[in-house]
């Protein structure tokens, strides 16, 4: 089996080595960058399938690289390293091609977790992953933190309740679902949703996007973050199938 190659940039040497080798025992193969002036150069020597970036970096900062690397490659897979607390500095991430974020201190088995959803989630987007696998994403049940979405039955369910959907709720809730942790343009989900996207359609989007985070209210890991001008980006936890009546 092939093993995912990382490209992982990191100026803290003790941190770094530490999670190089713990990475490296569960099979990933890893390049790792101390320096943000030298992560192009390396970045187009190893070609890596994913990768993780410190935000705080000599020379060049995470945001910097990112940026780069998305214009190299808009597909590439970039999940962020941070010690930054403010939400404006997560969206920031976001916004210059970030996938994921974690903040430091980290769990390696949170680390682990997430490159492995983050990068299903981009072969699920390229169509390289079979969808007879179970990293997909099916249309019987999703669990998404406490609920359960049935895209099926336009159903939510979260301890016994059940909530009804219409339509567009369940169609702009998958379209969100299987985008999670990627931008999703206005223009694209108005496109596929109302098929224009005309001034009155843009509102509706707005009035939905409300709707839904209101029907998430209970659990915080769940949210929709609108992305100023951009649109919108889901994030919480993994989904994953379950079996249905669970």
């Amino acid at each position: 089996m092939t093993r995912l190659k990382l490209l992982y940039v990191e100026d803290e040497p003790f941190l770094g080595k530490i999670v190089k080798e713990s990475l490296e025992s569960r099979d990933f193969d890893v390049r790792m960058v101390a320096d943000g002036g030298q992560v192009m150069a390396e970045y187009g020597a190893f070609a890596p399938d994913l990768c993780v970036l410190d935000v705080m970096l000599p020379q060049r900062d995470g945001y910097e690289l990112a940026r780069e690397i998305r214009a190299l490659n808009p597909r590439m897979p970039i999940l962020f390293l941070t010690a930054k607390t403010q939400t404006d500095d997560v969206l920031k991430g976001f916004q210059v091609g970030g996938n994921d974020y974690i903040r430091k201190p980290f769990s390696l088995e949170e680390l682990i977790v997430r490159i492995q959803n983050l990068y299903q989630l981009a072969q699920l987007r390229e169509g390289t992953l079979s969808l007879a696998q179970p990293t997909e994403v099916p249309l019987e049940s999703i669990r998404l933190g406490r609920y359960l979405f049935f895209p099926q039955q336009y159903e939510l369910r979260l301890d016994g309740h059940v909530r009804k959907l219409s339509h567009r709720e369940a169609e702009l809730l998958s379209i969100l679902i299987e985008n999670r942790n990627f931008k999703v343009q206005r223009r694209d989900i108005l496109m596929r949703v109302w098929g224009d996207d005309s001034f009155f359609n843009s509102r509706n989007l707005d009035v939905y996007i409300t709707r839904l985070r209101d029907y998430f209210r209970d659990d915080p890991q769940v949210e929709i973050v609108t992305l100023k001008g951009v649109g919108y980006l889901f994030k919480g936890a993994a989904p994953y199938p379950v079996q249905s009546g669970r």
